[in-house]
């Protein structure tokens, strides 16, 4: 049975998009450039990664000559803020209270951070 495709980026698919999104535009032979050297991928996967992300809307193409060129279409805040609606959705019922009281509960938190975690929850809307 087929995996379900997310609506949010993979891991890897980000690591795709980070390089976009730091370059900008770029072909699939500029992206394959771009990658660590110790851990090399085909050009057709690089290929096939970029258009599963323009599938999920990340990403669009032109052509240049032979070559497509890939622009993103959502940046990298526009995609955290859909990353985090779709974790809250998905395991924590929509409540933001439920994921903050997680993270707290759950990851350590240092005096600093949690001064200003405790200033930003005190500011008027």
């Amino acid at each position: 049975m087929a995996r379900k495709k997310s609506p949010t980026p993979t891991e890897a698919e980000l690591r795709f998009m980070d390089i976009l999104w730091k370059r900008g535009p770029a072909t699939v032979s500029d992206v394959v450039d771009a990658l660590p050297k110790k851990q090399p991928l085909a050009y057709s996967t690089v290929l096939t990664t970029l258009r599963i992300l323009e599938e999920k809307g990340y990403l669009r193409h032109t052509k240049e000559g032979r070559a497509f060129v890939y622009h993103p279409v959502v940046d990298k805040r526009q995609a955290g803020r859909s990353a985090v609606r779709w974790l809250l959705s998905r395991f924590f019922g929509g409540s933001r209270e439920r994921l903050l009281v997680h993270l707290l509960a759950e990851e350590k938190v240092d005096a600093a951070e949690m001064k200003r975690l405790r200033k930003r929850i005190a500011e008027p809307e």
